[in-house]
């Protein structure tokens, strides 16, 4: 091999060499004509991203869940709606849902009893005798007598669904309970009271 070819050689890797450099020193930011844009620009949901600009730059976000979902570890809701003044079917066809609790854990157990006797005992007692604080056999603040849960075979044939559907939404002169119980607690409550009538 020639001197020649050898300073050619040399010279065209050195001019190639510093082609190459020049060109990478600035990162070129813009990747010029996009062919799909919500791939370049993903308009995914990132956790810690500001969302306060989507709707300037075309994109509408609400920051809702889709409609239908549930979120993870909820359960099903209620698929009975309340019924409208003097009507009873949805009252009725409550009957046929079953409580999704099949049995209470001794922790659950206690839970749950220290929920009905906050929330339900005033009224029909801590021994589910309708015979609580606010009714103290006719003597207390409130004058009608509550739903005696053990011992009444009207009560004690209730079906779970039904009884979740009077705590939900109220029937008579109780109240809806949804404010104060989530749905697994009103559950839980009910889990408990059947427990009881079966003892």
């Amino acid at each position: 091999m020639n001197k020649n070819n050898i300073n050619k050689n040399l010279l065209l890797t050195i001019a190639i060499a510093a082609i190459t450099l020049v060109s990478c020193n600035e990162v070129k930011r813009t990747p010029g004509t996009i062919y799909m844009p919500d791939m370049a620009y993903s308009r995914a949901y990132e956790t810690y991203a500001d969302h306060s600009n989507l709707t300037a730059k075309g994109i509408h976000y609400d920051n809702l869940p889709v409609a239908g979902t549930m979120a993870r570890g909820k359960e099903m809701p209620f698929p009975l709606a309340k019924d409208k003044v003097g009507d009873s079917t949805n009252y009725v066809a409550s009957k046929m849902v079953p409580n999704p609790i099949d049995s209470l854990s001794a922790r659950d157990a206690a839970e749950a009893e220290r929920l009905y006797l906050v929330n339900c005992g005033i009224c029909h007692g801590a021994k589910l005798d309708g015979n609580g604080p606010l009714y103290k056999d006719g003597n207390g603040p409130y004058a009608a007598k509550p739903a005696t849960l053990v011992g009444d075979a009207k009560y004690e044939n209730m079906p779970a669904g039904q009884m979740f559907y009077s705590v939900a939404y109220g029937k008579n002169l109780m109240g809806s309970y949804a404010s104060q119980l989530n749905k697994r607690q009103r559950w839980m409550i009910i889990k408990y009271i059947k427990n009881k009538q079966k003892k």
